[in-house]
């Protein structure tokens, strides 16, 4: 009998297939009674856990190889597993051990006053569940069929990363968040995703239809279900052509608007298979991904080399590369500080960079150096003051010094900042910055007092609520008396609703993942910015 069930989409799309559920918890196991036999095994799972995690880590991209930096420099703490030793030495066996000694560490997480240490339960969890798994022998986990529906309460970011999703699939969970690693993770793959269906798990076999783009699970679907569900596929597939085809043409708005699509990325690799025409340059070079190497930071050859392949791949086309952005959700083991109570108000982006010169200076270097190959702008993240432009300005001209002098070919970029701290977009005027680029993902989470990654309060991180839109609109009043360049290359610059507010604010150009191009360009096309109202033509 046909069963449905009403969920929130995190990452739209449709699915039919086989339900696979993946349950939590671990299987039993017999203690040797030897407490120096429980050390070494809890220490055998633990190194096992690791090399499992910097696995994962090395076949990721760099958003997810961020989410799973964190759990690993957890485990590389000494002080994670002290209790659980501690423990041991007193008579418990290891699993109990460590299965006690984390459920107290994850209580301390989620009763925090602090939101950030809240959200990180989950990574807690994630580290419990997979050691455990070691010590009670039932780490090989069943694979997931290629197609299918997969159920759980929630999932790991590291279990989801496991699955193999390139034949399709989809994600229903009974708790989640639509802001959560996993959702985030499911948007950028493609894997369509419903969370919150409050269903019990044993109520979830047979066949099942994701409908992500309505929010809704439905069990053994019946001939009507089955008949929409074709019809979506169709549709899905003629919108899918439409943002190919799309893709290629300039964006320009149904009044005549030339609108600037530029690209974010975060490897050079997701340019590959691109070509450079699908876009007008690339606003955004998360240079994060060189950073997280196992074997340390890199060297000012091998930053040079790969900008330089960048620039050359866009053709003359400005390409926009942030400085490193650590810090905060993105920690990189030996450079971001540890123990800090809110590592997202904390030494983060800029701040980190003038806390460590020589890492700065390097990537300076090798950004003024690449930029003879091409049209490059340097950015700062999270700048809060001028003075900290100023600096930064004080040290880029430094370097570029030092490079001519040594003879070694340099040129000095136009250097902006990010517009993502609440006081630098309340004070823009203030920037004599060379371009501003609105981050919207931490502005709008600063701004409402909402994470980003805690579902309780996601709703009200919302890009599009009016108190964002009139900052939106702010930032570029001050850009155009200044006569610089604006653009926006957070989440919201490549989602369909959002463009036309964005628009309507004042923004002309938007940067985005590559998968978005054609949408946004779509949604682009839609809109006739001579019907809108000069002030707040957007709903209050």
């Amino acid at each position: 009998m046909e069963k449905r069930f009403a969920g929130r989409s995190a990452a739209p799309g449709i699915a039919l297939g086989g339900l696979f559920t993946v349950a939590n918890g671990t299987g039993a196991r017999v203690a040797s009674g030897v407490a120096e036999s429980e050390a070494e095994a809890l220490r055998s799972a633990l190194n096992a856990a690791l090399t499992d995690l910097k696995d994962l880590i090395e076949r990721s991209t760099e958003d997810a190889a961020a989410i799973l930096e964190f759990q690993v420099a957890l485990l590389e703490d000494d002080v994670l597993a002290e209790p659980a030793f501690s423990a041991i030495v007193a008579g418990s066996a290891a699993d109990h051990a460590w299965l006690q000694s984390l459920q107290q560490e994850i209580a301390g997480y989620e009763m925090s006053d602090d939101e950030y240490f809240r959200a990180r339960a989950a990574d807690l969890y994630d580290i419990r569940d997979r050691v455990l798994a070691y010590l009670t022998g039932s780490a090989t986990e069943t694979a997931v069929p290629p197609g299918a529906i997969v159920a759980a309460v929630d999932l790991a970011p590291s279990r989801f990363l496991a699955i193999d999703w390139s034949r399709g699939g989809a994600l229903a969970l009974s708790a989640g968040s639509t802001t959560s690693h996993v959702a985030m993770l499911a948007r950028s793959r493609g894997v369509p995703t419903i969370v919150g269906l409050g269903v019990d798990l044993t109520a979830l076999s047979g066949l099942a239809l994701v409908d992500a783009h309505r929010g809704v699970l439905i069990v053994n679907p019946g001939p009507a279900a089955r008949a929409q569900f074709e019809c979506d596929v169709e549709a899905a597939a003629t919108a899918h052509a439409l943002a190919i085809a799309a893709a290629m043409r300039p964006a320009v708005t149904a009044d005549g608007t030339r609108i600037s699509i530029m690209l974010n990325i975060a490897d050079p690799r997701e340019l590959s298979d691109l070509d450079p025409a699908i876009c007008d340059g690339i606003g955004l070079v998360r240079t994060e991904f060189l950073f997280h190497d196992q074997q340390g930071l890199p060297n000012e050859e091998q930053q040079y080399s790969v900008y330089r392949h960048i620039i050359e791949w866009a053709c003359d086309r400005p390409v926009t590369i942030r400085t490193l952005d650590a810090g905060g959700d993105k920690p990189i083991p030996g450079l971001t500080p540890t123990g800090e109570s809110n590592p997202f108000l904390g030494v983060r982006g800029l701040r980190l960079s003038l806390a460590q010169p020589d890492v700065f200076r390097t990537q300076l270097r090798a950004l003024a150096r690449s930029a003879m190959h091409g049209n490059v702008k340097i950015m700062l993240p999270m700048v809060t003051h001028p003075r900290e432009l100023a600096t930064a300005r004080s040290v880029l001209d430094a370097e570029i010094a030092a490079l001519n002098t040594a003879g070694v070919p340099a040129r000095r970029p136009s250097l902006g900042i990010m517009i993502e701290v609440p006081a630098a977009a309340i004070a823009a005027d203030q920037f004599d910055a060379e371009f501003f680029s609105i981050g919207s993902n931490d502005l709008t989470q600063y701004v409402a007092a909402a994470g980003r990654d805690i579902g309780a309060v996601a709703d009200l991180a919302d890009p599009t609520q009016l108190a964002m839109l009139r900052l939106f609109r702010f930032v570029v009043d001050a850009a155009r008396a200044k006569h610089i360049d604006v653009s926006l290359c957070g989440d919201a610059g490549g989602d369909p609703r959002a463009i036309p507010l964005l628009l309507a604010a004042g923004l002309r150009s938007l940067s985005m993942p590559p998968s978005l191009v054609g949408g946004a360009k779509l949604a682009v096309a839609a809109v006739d910015l001579n019907a809108m109202v000069e002030t707040e033509p957007w709903p209050t």
